[in-house]
């Protein structure tokens, strides 16, 4: 395993949590049903949500499970997971936060129903974490990595612009190396390697789509909180040279002051222990 890359992985996402919790989407419930129809329980007793960030992914089981742990090792992260108020539809859920990585959590054997992973895998060296995973799952319980696309589909233009962002910004951090110190792995590989790692009777892919709504500023800041775009700011590139002004200007001539709806397309990557 490359320890390297622990500790730059974390600090790449250090004082962003305010932007990420405010302009990143919520996975839609309809995942929720898959992922319990799949572990074949009505109601988990604990899911365990790894790399939880500020939480977005672990407070959508309230009212759902009978325990949710964020497993989160960004301590700025954490700290904005745990200001944030939860809501459920009335059904006792304890959820909480806890210090941790993907490859020791430091929770009991077989203890879950039910492991996720939102926007994090990618982060995660995979043979140590899915040992990790394969251990704290009980019997026939469900791992799951949740990644949407990006951009969402709002309109063309914003679209495109998003993308030429996107695709600036990991060309600079490609041809400067700022990434020499960091590890990802593609997500497109994320079944691939779940069906090699010999952890999972089963593993396959789900689609689902999600609808959120917003405005020019919300895209820009969804632009901002990708783990690349904040890298280059801090290095001292500006806006124009990394194309957030054309997708600010793209954004508001697309929208006119208007909040729109987003289609975000999710995907499942999930493996049966």
């Amino acid at each position: 395993m490359s320890q390297i890359a622990v500790p730059t992985n974390l600090e790449r996402f250090s004082g962003l949590s305010a932007c990420y919790h405010a302009n990143r989407p919520t996975p839609p419930s309809v995942i929720l049903d898959f992922l319990c129809r799949m572990a074949a329980v009505e109601r988990p007793k604990l899911v365990v949500d790894l790399g939880c960030g500020t939480g977005l992914s672990t407070r959508i089981w309230a009212g759902r499970a009978g325990t949710v742990i964020g497993i989160e090792p960004n301590a700025d992260m954490r700290a904005q997971a745990e200001a944030e108020p939860t809501l459920s539809d009335g059904a006792e859920t304890s959820i909480h936060y806890q210090d941790g990585l993907s490859w020791a959590t430091g929770l009991p054997d077989g203890c879950a129903d039910v492991v996720t992973c939102s926007q994090s895998l990618h982060w995660m060296e995979p043979d140590s974490t899915f040992a990790e995973v394969a251990r704290i799952l009980r019997p026939r319980g469900v791992f799951a990595a949740l990644d949407c696309d990006w951009p969402p589909m709002s309109h063309w233009q914003a679209d495109a612009a998003f993308d030429a962002l996107l695709t600036r910004a990991k060309h600079l951090e490609r041809d400067l190396d700022t990434h020499q110190n960091t590890q990802r792995w593609a997500k497109d590989q994320h079944q691939a390697r779940m069906t090699a790692s010999g952890r999972f009777c089963y593993v396959n892919e789900a689609c689902f789509h999600s609808i959120e709504s917003g405005d020019a500023e919300r895209l820009v800041g969804l632009a901002v909180s990708q783990g690349t775009v904040t890298a280059l700011l801090r290095m001292g590139y500006s806006e124009d040279d990394l194309g957030l002004t054309a997708l600010r200007r793209a954004a508001a001539h697309a929208f006119r002051d208007q909040v729109v709806p987003w289609y975000f397309t999710y995907r499942v990557r999930y493996g049966v222990r």
